[in-house]
């Protein structure tokens, strides 16, 4: 499908009134965890996509383009809060974080496999061990205050057991930092890539930032803290990866057409008859968006799109999916590896006096006032073992034991066997 070439609706019939702008629930109890894993997916991509509206429209003194900005935004602001009220009453915030890294894991993993760009990949390898131990360590919290098992609610798609330690993904903030790509010579799905990854970490980011305080206990609220804040890092690294020499007009059409891609993959891919209804509405909305955005490139840069995105047909829709094997290969091989500057390194070859070890004894003086560290602690004293579900043993003998938190992992020298990130092969 290429967008471009799709006959656009006219953009005020798209606003909706509030009986229509509410939308049904999903019963959380039916749902299927991809379902839900989507529609976080997509109120990540609204947010993003509106709030570089508003970062365009205060960059710019053009009112006549701030009002073309205005139309557009409200209706991406509409879009996603329908989306978001997808969400049941009855499904609790920690619940809903599980989903929310069931997704990262599954997307990051998706997204590895199919990059053409060997350097975006390895950033993707990188942070999935991160987001696939933040699962462990929700999972470890959601059956110690609620007695649910997070298997249930991933569906048995997604192996949950713990990876690069928590501990161990605190660095110094100028190793987050990562190498722009070319949005011009790139291949198509790479630079798709970077926008989708953004979005989502952004929106994991923002989640557990503004649900932090309202967790119901301290031990929730301290977990929520410190992954946020490793969430933090994710979005530095990823945005850093986004074309830097585009144009804020060349962005807001690579924005749009990242919109459409992706409500036309949820819609190729939901098995849910009502929610793929608003994954086909939502695409009609943004078809139109893209061509305004093609617009205003034209009136305001004099460029035709094609100079933006040549090939304006999609890719192979993005589906998401379980990735068991490609995670383990990933923990079986970088689980040591953390960031030095633009790129990674094995924690073994670092110098002593290394930015990293400087920052973990700053951050972590102590292993005892760690958040995940001790979510996983208290389930082993509660239970006897810590919570896991895996269909086998994970692949880093270091990780094996049940009745003891590895804090070494990816932080000591010498703690685990790695060998190296690698590229995919055409």
């Amino acid at each position: 499908m290429n967008p471009f070439l799709e006959k656009p609706i006219c953009l005020f019939n798209a606003f909706e009134n509030w009986k229509q702008l509410y939308p049904k629930p999903y019963n959380k109890h039916e749902v299927h965890p991809y379902t839900k894993t989507r529609i976080i997916l997509m109120n990540g991509t609204e947010f993003e996509a509106n709030w570089f509206s508003h970062q365009l429209s205060r960059h710019t003194e053009n009112n006549d383009l701030r009002r073309e900005l205005a139309l557009t935004r409200a209706l991406e602001k509409q879009q996603q809060i329908k989306i978001s009220l997808l969400k049941p009453c009855n499904e609790s915030a920690l619940e809903h974080t599980i989903s929310y890294e069931q997704l990262a894991v599954d997307l990051t993993a998706e997204l590895a496999k199919r990059t053409g760009d060997c350097y975006v990949k390895k950033a993707l390898d990188f942070a999935l061990l991160e987001d696939f131990d933040h699962l462990y360590r929700y999972a470890d919290l959601l059956q110690l205050t609620s007695s649910i098992r997070a298997e249930r609610l991933v569906g048995r798609y997604t192996e949950i057991m713990p990876a690069r330690p928590t501990i161990s993904h605190h660095r110094y903030p100028v190793d987050n930092v990562r190498r722009a790509i070319n949005s011009k010579t790139a291949d198509k799905f790479t630079v798709l890539s970077t926008m989708i990854i953004t979005a989502a970490e952004q929106q994991t980011m923002n989640y557990y930032m503004n649900i932090a305080n309202l967790a119901p206990n301290d031990m929730a609220r301290r977990l929520y803290q410190e992954i946020a804040l490793v969430e933090e890092e994710h979005v530095t690294q990823y945005e850093d990866l986004m074309d830097a020499n585009a144009t804020w007009l060349e962005m807001l059409l690579w924005h749009e057409y990242t919109e459409c891609y992706l409500y036309w993959s949820c819609m190729m891919t939901e098995t849910n008859d009502y929610i793929k209804s608003l994954w086909e509405q939502n695409l009609a909305i943004e078809i139109a968006h893209l061509h305004k955005a093609a617009e205003l490139l034209q009136k305001y840069e004099h460029k035709e799109w094609q100079e933006v995105i040549p090939d304006g047909e999609f890719p192979a829709p993005l589906s998401l999916h379980e990735n068991v094997e490609y995670v383990r290969n990933i923990l079986g091989t970088t689980v040591q590896f953390t960031s030095v500057l633009e790129d990674y390194e094995k924690v073994d070859k670092l110098p002593e006096d290394a930015d990293f070890f400087r920052y973990q004894k700053k951050i972590n003086p102590m292993v005892e006032i760690v958040p995940s560290h001790n979510v996983i602690e208290t389930h082993i004293r509660r239970f006897g073992k810590d919570y896991r579900y895996e269909i086998a043993p994970t692949p880093v003998e270091e990780l094996r034991c049940r009745t003891r938190d590895n804090t070494t992992v990816g932080r000591t020298p010498g703690a685990a066997d790695s060998t190296n990130f690698y590229c995919n092969r055409e």
